[in-house]
């Protein structure tokens, strides 16, 4: 399968500058991008907007990237998203439950732009997998 043409990336931080500077960085890349600093406005963004792919810190006040990446598999169409989680948590376990709760693939930061921008365009470029078949990055 091959990635859609200017796919939109919704990019959800609560950390202005880290999300603003991420967007940027996908936006350069020729990506659209959208952005969101918390749980309920990414749920809301993503119903409206339909990302090709959510960007996803794991650590959000109110609603973590964990229970947003299980409420977007949960929605309808929620299998069709890709969601890359972009997190300073480096111990497995929160990577694996990241993995578990939905999320396509992990990737720490800090992170250099060309791997971040290559792991969007990879993950975009796959068929979405079922959700038994999401395996680590």
């Amino acid at each position: 399968m091959s990635a859609p043409a200017n796919p939109l990336v919704l990019v959800v931080d609560d950390f202005a500058d880290g999300r603003e500077l991420v967007a940027e960085v996908l936006a350069c890349a020729g990506f659209r991008t959208a952005e969101a600093a918390s749980g309920p406005e990414a749920l809301a963004k993503a119903a409206a907007l339909r990302p090709d792919l959510v960007l996803l810190d794991l650590s959000l006040p109110g609603m973590d990237g964990w229970e947003i990446a299980r409420r977007l598999r949960a929605d309808q169409g929620g299998e069709r998203v890709r969601i890359l989680a972009l997190t300073a948590h480096s111990n497995r376990k929160p990577l694996t439950d990241a993995l578990r709760a939905g999320c396509d693939a992990v990737i720490t930061k800090p992170c250099v732009p060309d791997d971040l921008i290559g792991r969007v365009r990879a993950l975009l470029a796959e068929a979405p997998p079922g959700l038994e078949d999401a395996t680590p990055a």
